[in-house]
């Protein structure tokens, strides 16, 4: 298994439009970019994609243009699913699997397409091309969102999605023994959101699950650009 970190960034991306913060100004400088949070997964030849973000026609783009087999939907917040019209006369729509009530929400923006839809309970695994993919509940109020497991023979990695740190216990029972982590992390230590982790948020979380490692992403601009364990877009990591 091999998952790329398309993007890492928040709803509104870095550099922010029209900011001159330390961080806009470097990324603009130097070429860095938090493209808006995306995964690419792939495993037996084939591509499933976390979350389609606005950014996805770039994101691909600049990814060597692969070819989609199949999507998952966290939560239906424009940032995580909106980008799924650029499929449209480029490749045939892929099929996409959520929770019920996301998918509802999130293919009814796009009744204009046609393509499957696969609802998927939490907590309930399913497979899907040699990986066992199983949603669990995290907390980002008032949205109704989903973490995601992934798991072959040898592996296991999770990514959060956006939540704050009050993950249901059920939920984190599941993430033991990971190769790998995503978690939320959208502002510096110092700021206290309701619905997202900070840093110290997703370091501390991460160090009572004891992954063998983890990546922070879903980052705003406020968050500088050398802390450890911060993802960065383009990024890849390969697993057994």
């Amino acid at each position: 298994m091999k998952i790329t970190l398309l993007g890492t960034g928040d709803a509104i991306g870095t550099p922010r439009v029209g900011c001159d913060c330390p961080q806009c100004t470097r990324a603009k400088t130097e070429g860095l970019t938090r493209l808006r949070t995306s995964l690419l997964v792939e495993n037996d030849d084939r591509r499933v994609l976390i979350d389609s973000s606005p950014d996805l026609r770039y994101q691909l783009l600049r990814t060597g243009s692969p070819h989609i087999d199949a999507v998952l939907w966290t939560h239906g917040h424009y940032d995580h699913f909106i980008g799924f019209g650029e499929f449209y006369r480029v490749q045939n729509i892929p099929p996409v699997f959520a929770a019920p009530q996301v998918l509802n929400y999130c293919a009814d923006v796009f009744r204009f397409l046609s393509f499957e839809k696969g609802a998927i309970q939490p907590y309930e695994p399913f497979e899907i091309f040699g990986m066992t993919v199983t949603l669990f509940m995290v907390k980002h109020p008032p949205a109704f969102t989903c973490g995601i497991l992934l798991e072959t023979s040898e592996s296991r990695v999770a990514f959060t999605s956006d939540t704050n740190i009050d993950i249901p216990q059920k939920s984190l029972d599941l993430l033991f023994d990971l190769d790998m982590l995503f978690l939320d992390a959208l502002v510096p230590s110092s700021i206290t959101i309701q619905k997202h982790m900070n840093y110290l948020d997703a370091c501390t979380l991460a160090n009572r699950l004891s992954p063998k490692d983890f990546r922070c992403v879903h980052m705003s601009h406020h968050l500088p650009w050398d802390l450890p364990h911060l993802g960065k877009d383009g990024e890849s990591f390969e697993f057994p």
